[in-house]
């Protein structure tokens, strides 16, 4: 009888790991009927589909100079025009093509370096978590924007060097947060099981383990997507990101600050700044909030009434 019971019990646990990813994907929706969710959903929707439909949406291009400088926001140009006779309004939805993306990559990429690093070592351990984890304590140890900026300034001004430096101080807290959760998992009755029944590292890494990380990761790539556009944002301010004349926002603001009495040259690129940033967060709360298992069953209540 006993072992019976043990090989149900076996048998059992790797199909509830198996199924959390699933049981993730029912929960997600209930972020997007979340106020914080709808309106995160709403701004960053929007952002994206800025960023993909382009030039069908300027009303003028992002480099004409066919206007009169430093003009105040009008009915012709809503933001007004720049020290160069540039439409703002145009170039601010130019900048979205650069900003959005570059950061949903940078993003993307740190997700994929930091996660395999920190997956190999909390599963495998040993010289593999030491080097992995000392490589991660030697990055964080700098404050990050300073860091970057070392790393852009030595690699040159250009976008790409930019997402590379940022890159470089963005992925230890992948690594850091994956490496955590799978070392509390490795150990798990069913994790265990499946290794004595054949399972290989690879096959256990796949259904057992990772299925625990999606969850937390993604809630904090959600999150980071706002602190990515800081940051590239920043680099482009310091003079380190784009180069004259890329519509990007960062360097808008830069710019602003050689006019400051044209108020509208930095509001409206540091709006566009904000409600990127303020979207992406209020999706990772909701994302948090929806996967969390002690506040799911209260939006779950929440919507059965």
């Amino acid at each position: 009888m006993s072992s019976s019971s043990d090989a149900a019990a076996i048998g059992t646990e790797p199909l509830r790991s198996s199924g959390l990813l699933a049981r993730f994907t029912k929960r997600i929706p209930q972020a997007w009927r979340t106020p914080l969710g709808i309106t995160g959903a709403a701004v960053a929707v929007l952002w994206i589909l800025v960023a993909v439909l382009g030039p069908a949406l300027w009303p003028y291009g992002p480099l004409a100079q066919d206007f009169l400088r430093l003009e105040a926001p009008s009915g012709a140009h809503w933001f007004g025009t720049d020290e160069l006779g540039r439409d703002v309004f145009t170039r601010v939805l130019a900048g979205a093509q650069v900003t959005v993306p570059l950061a949903l990559l940078l993003v993307g990429l740190s997700v994929v370096i930091g996660g395999i690093l920190g997956l190999a070592a909390g599963f495998f351990g040993r010289w593999v978590d030491e080097t992995v984890m000392r490589l991660t304590d030697l990055v964080m140890a700098f404050p990050i924007v300073i860091l970057a900026m070392v790393v852009a300034a030595a690699l040159g001004a250009s976008l790409v060097n930019a997402v590379l430096a940022a890159l470089v101080v963005s992925w230890p807290a992948y690594a850091r947060v994956t490496r955590g959760l799978v070392v509390g998992v490795r150990t798990a009755d069913y994790v265990l099981a499946d290794r004595l029944l054949g399972f290989s590292a690879l096959r256990s890494l796949r259904t057992d383990i990772v299925p625990m990380v999606v969850g937390p990761v993604l809630i904090l790539a959600t999150l980071d997507i706002g602190t990515a556009t800081l940051l590239l944002s920043g680099l482009s301010f310091l003079g380190l990101g784009a180069k004259p004349p890329t519509a990007e926002w960062g360097s808008m603001v830069s710019t602003a600050v050689q006019n400051f009495d044209s108020w509208w040259l930095g509001v409206f690129p540091g709006l566009a700044i904000l409600t990127v940033v303020m979207a992406f967060n209020f999706l990772g709360d909701a994302l948090r909030d929806a996967l969390d298992p002690r506040t799911a069953g209260v939006l779950g209540k929440a919507e059965t009434r």
